[in-house]
């Protein structure tokens, strides 16, 4: 494909018979391959077929999130999910045949014994039987994501969305970040029966799936399709004990000191976002100035994040101002077909418009080294507790140059953005805990969610206090983490991840070019291996270890101690 501004990108929908003419075609080459140069020569033919269809999908979905009101990518989507999930069989028929194909040996010797986890995973979870489950939960993700994209309520003479709201409730006015808070309350309550609804659905039809293909729980069929081979449901249980005894208590003391310094009676949910009395540290510039001064930044940090960065400059490969319709929160993806990265963001006017500078472009930049040096594309990504450690660890190397986007205070940010690193880890627990006992007991109801997740809320994040807010007292917080809706079980590993970047971190200040070196080899290795072989090729230590939590986050902890 020829490469061009992503405004530019042709779509045109796949021909998706084709594709599963050419896939059911590999597979037959695959059995009777004579020579292992066949059957290789047939793996990559189809890749590259494949890459060009998930361009395709990747172009009407960017599209798609970026206007959920657009009528025809809205459309294409639709129709693409259930084309994908129709070839379930295909793709079957393709990775037995390549699971047992005579030349595997040769295969896992080039490439190594990650693809063929990868592909034995598959079959486990490929069942012509869960189709219709599968069409269906990629529409209720779609509803889900256009509900909450279009909902909006007035605020002070202007219809806001979530996103527009959240400004707000950063203001050093207690009262607008009251009404703020209240507002967003108000709009979550408003739209949760649907929510709600849609919640239930989903859980049971992902319920249903599991035990239809042998599962004890959804929960075990999501490790397995999150690819988390290596770690079971009691690993991440000790690991969020670590974090409840280590970090909470040092969130806590955060908190308290926060309160005072705010000088109220009591830090309430709505406090919580204002680390400093006379207001946060917003950066300087418009949406356009920040990515010029990002350019800058990228260009000084290494040759390789010039190279990425001029080239997502050159083709315009972001989507980065929230507006009416726009899908909330922000991610990265790709189009295969061009090696491109693309980031994709709802800036509103606070600092998380340069960490997605940060977060979303270590992303980006891990995916354009990759998609230029890995072969097979099955392995230019990791699990997402590697993947998270690109973007996360990217967040702290960017530290130098944040006077660039916040002048006299870059401190102030710099403070903020390590409260902030460590205070969400409690709350991923929580999100991860709360999955956990859903899917154990599938049948419940969205008042006892609710319920749920208080109870764990108050054990994590002791501190947390809704000011009365009934919607929110009842437990109707968790609706806000779209995570839970559109990613099971995706949210654990960015605290897995905050382990490894701030280990970085603390090597960044004895010796960062080393710290930067390990890093790019992390970067540059992708997914080729294991989670805990990646975890040794990036010189991290495994988190699951008691001990480990301790270790990555002391010096941040005593280092907030001499900031706040």
């Amino acid at each position: 494909m020829q490469m061009t501004e992503f405004r530019n990108m042709p779509y045109t929908r796949p021909d998706l018979a084709a594709y599963g003419g050419k896939m059911r075609e590999t597979a037959k080459t695959l059995r009777e391959a004579k020579t292992y140069a066949e059957a290789r020569k047939a793996y990559f033919d189809l890749q590259q077929a494949g890459e060009e269809a998930e361009t395709l999908f990747s172009i009407a979905y960017v599209r798609n999130t970026i206007d959920t009101r657009d009528a025809f990518y809205e459309a294409e989507v639709k129709y693409l999910q259930e084309e994908f999930a129709r070839m379930i069989p295909l793709e079957k028929e393709y990775n037995e045949a390549l699971a047992g194909c005579a030349f595997r040996a040769d295969f896992e010797k080039e490439f190594g014994p990650q693809l063929f986890r990868q592909v034995d995973a598959s079959l486990r979870l490929a069942d012509e039987r869960i189709i219709a489950d599968r069409i269906r939960e990629g529409e209720l993700r779609q509803e889900y994501s256009k509900e909450t994209a279009t909902a909006t309520i007035a605020f002070r003479g202007e219809e806001c969305n979530f996103y527009a709201l959240l400004k707000h409730m950063e203001s050093p006015d207690r009262a607008e970040r009251k009404e703020a808070f209240q507002a967003w309350a108000a709009l979550y309550a408003r739209i949760s029966p649907k929510l709600d609804a849609q919640y239930d659905e989903l859980v049971a039809l992902r319920n249903r799936m599991a035990k239809t293909l042998g599962f004890g729980s959804y929960t075990e069929m999501a490790y397995l399709s999150r690819g988390h081979y290596d770690y079971t449901q009691e690993d991440t249980a000790a690991f969020r004990r670590q974090i409840r005894e280590i970090v909470t208590p040092a969130v806590a003391e955060i908190r308290e000191r926060q309160r005072q310094r705010l000088g109220v009676d009591t830090l309430h949910y709505y406090d919580e976002a204002l680390l400093f009395p006379e207001g946060n540290a917003d950066p300087e510039g418009t949406m356009e100035e920040l990515v010029a001064k990002a350019r800058t930044m990228y260009r000084e940090m290494s040759p390789e994040t010039a190279e990425f960065f001029d080239f997502m400059v050159r083709y315009q490969l972001f989507d980065l101002e929230t507006r009416p319709g726009k899908r909330m929160g922000g991610y990265m993806t790709s189009f295969p077909g061009y090696k491109a990265p693309f980031i994709f963001s709802n800036f509103n006017g606070t600092s998380a418009d340069v960490d997605v500078l940060t977060h979303e472009a270590g992303h980006a930049f891990q995916g354009y080294l990759a998609m230029r040096s890995i072969p097979v594309s099955a392995l230019a990504g990791s699990t997402a507790e590697i993947n998270e450690t690109h973007s996360m660890s990217m967040e702290h190397f960017a530290y130098p140059w944040m006077p660039l986007f916040f002048g006299e205070k870059s401190e102030q940010y710099l403070t903020g953005h390590l409260i902030g690193a460590i205070s969400v880890l409690p709350y991923m627990c929580v999100v991860d805990e709360f999955q956990h006992r859903v899917y154990e007991k599938p049948e419940m109801t969205a008042g006892e969610r609710r319920r749920v997740w208080r109870e764990i809320e108050k054990v994590y994040m002791p501190w947390r206090d809704y000011d009365g807010e009934a919607f929110l007292e009842e437990g109707g917080f968790w609706m806000q983490k779209q995570h839970i809706f559109l990613y099971p079980f995706y949210y654990l590993e960015y605290a897995l991840a905050q382990m490894n970047a701030f280990q970085y971190y603390g090597r960044m200040k004895e010796n960062r070019p080393q710290a930067w070196e390990d890093y790019l080899t992390l970067c540059r290795a992708g997914g080729t291996k294991g989670y805990f072989e990646l975890l040794e090729v990036g010189r991290l230590m495994n988190p699951f270890h008691d001990g480990t939590v301790e270790k990555s986050v002391r010096h941040v902890i005593d280092e907030l101690k001499t900031r706040y």
